[in-house]
């Protein structure tokens, strides 16, 4: 099961990524030096859209239509 996800961060600039561990995940943006380094200038992170897939290809195109989309697209998608 793969999850895609939007994070919101503390200067409200949203990120968009994939993973098989949400929870685990969130906590290394937050955390540790495992999140990206977009995140890890912009703390603490917020999980503000999350959506299931079955496989990755599946999460990896969702996750590229959503990249591609302007800021206020995102937003009206949350």
């Amino acid at each position: 099961m793969y999850h895609l996800y939007i994070l919101k961060c503390a200067d409200k600039t949203l990120y968009t990524g994939i993973t098989t561990d949400l929870d685990r995940r969130i906590k290394e943006h937050n955390i540790s030096k495992l999140g990206a380094k977009y995140t890890s200038a912009r703390r603490p992170v917020k999980l503000v859209y999350s959506k299931k897939f079955a496989d990755r290809s599946e999460a990896q195109k969702e996750e590229i239509k959503i990249k591609s989309l302007s800021r206020a697209k995102k937003l009206q998608l949350l």
